[in-house]
């Protein structure tokens, strides 16, 4: 099986163009590719995780990946599957941001010479001349096409902005430059993007000629990966100072039954045997199945140490409610907790809520214990005496969620 069969069968395929010649070019490892990562956070999160994952089994295969950093793109805002516009950022911000994801990225792909690259698209959209640029780029688009395209569609229900509507435009354009600069002979990228990604193939045969060979494909899942990143209390990180290795490992360990093999098959490096005999499991075999999907993907974002120091303090929990060094704390000033905590307070703080108001709700619907006893109050004030023989407060959100609270 070569490696565009493997993508095929883990599901990670949704449309192409030239589906034989990109097989044929895939396969012999010749492809030349690029993912766009538009760095609109200071961390990657685990909307990405797929297009991580994808680079790197290509790469494995020997194909050459171009992350593509947003510097230029991040400054106006993909407007793809929203409602509202994108929050400007600073150049400050988006440079921080890009550093961030260079080092965060590095974990999953091999940089240097003859083996992957990193670019800023900054590096020729921020010096563009307007009129040159239009008068190179906007002949080849049809205003009434691009008002037809997926990506746009969201926002012309409440109003897309002038600054926005030239993203598919940029976005085009960077397929251009990296096919001019680099050789770069495919762009992958998530199903919302494919109007944009059009648009750039269609942009480098007009330019170039007939003969130039621009592909596309898309990934299945990735705008649903996007969804992934979110959670009732906010995103999941890759970066483990935002989300910890165990809340990492425990956010996969309780996806749905109906959702395990599927992401085993498409973001772990399982064998497909191994995972086809899993096809078959049900019941406690999922629990099972969660379990190696949490250990593996935790393993390949932080390490082997803290998938096993995360999979050891998920199962003594788990066990019986026992404390575990490997739950996230939090240690508060003795004087701070002396005076006291409320539990909303504790809630937001040890982010297993992501407001007051979430936090609220769960005390109500009597979501939340803390050392084994349900909190009924709202006012519910905590303060070193109800520290337990350890010195812990266990604050235990729904049947899965933990923090240890501590002083010192």
């Amino acid at each position: 099986m070569g490696i565009y069969e493997e993508l095929v069968a883990r599901g990670l395929i949704a449309q192409v163009t030239n589906e034989e010649e990109i097989k044929k070019m895939v396969n012999e490892g010749k492809a030349t590719f690029y993912i766009g990562f538009d760095p609109t956070a200071d961390s990657l999160h685990v909307g990405h995780f797929m297009a991580l994952c994808l680079m790197k089994r290509l790469q494995m295969a020997g194909n050459r990946p171009i992350a593509l950093l947003g510097g230029g793109t991040g400054m106006v805002g993909d407007p793809s599957g929203r409602t509202d516009m994108r929050k400007m950022m600073t150049t400050e911000t988006i440079n921080h941001n890009i550093e961030c994801f260079k080092k965060q990225m590095s974990r999953f792909i091999e940089f240097g010479e003859g083996k992957a690259m990193m670019v800023n698209n900054a590096d020729w959209l921020t010096n563009l001349n307007y009129i040159e640029f239009l008068r190179e780029v906007g002949p080849h688009f049809s205003v009434n096409n691009m008002l037809r395209a997926e990506c746009y569609k969201q926002r012309m229900e409440k109003g897309l902005s002038f600054l926005e509507f030239n993203y598919m435009i940029m976005q085009s354009y960077d397929f251009l430059e990296l096919y001019r600069r680099y050789g770069c002979n495919m762009q992958f990228g998530g199903d919302d993007q494919w109007s944009n990604m059009l648009g750039g193939t269609e942009l480098i045969r007009r330019k170039l000629g007939k003969d130039a060979h621009a592909m596309t494909i898309t990934l299945l899942l990735n705008s649903e990966g996007k969804k992934m990143g979110k959670t009732q209390s906010g995103a999941v990180w890759l970066d483990p100072e935002k989300t910890s290795p165990y809340e990492f490992y425990q956010y996969w360990r309780n996806v749905a039954d109906a959702d395990v093999l599927k992401c085993i098959r498409m973001l772990t490096f399982l064998p497909l045997e191994e995972i086809d005999a899993m096809d078959k499991w049900e019941g406690s075999q999922l629990n099972r199945a969660k379990e190696i999907l949490a250990y593996e993907l935790t393993k390949l974002v932080h390490g082997e140490d803290e998938a096993k120091k995360a999979d050891e303090a998920a199962k003594a929990l788990f066990a019986g409610g026992g404390r575990s060094e490997n739950v996230p704390t939090t240690v508060y000033p003795k004087a701070d907790l002396d005076a006291g905590k409320d539990i909303l307070s504790l809630l937001v703080e040890t982010k297993l809520s992501a407001s007051r108001s979430e936090a609220r709700r769960l005390v109500q619907q009597g979501g939340v214990t803390v050392n084994d006893v349900k909190v009924a109050a709202l006012d519910r004030i905590f303060t070193t005496a109800d520290l337990d023989a350890d010195g812990v407060l266990l604050i235990k959100k729904g049947k899965k969620g933990y923090h240890q609270i501590k002083a010192e």
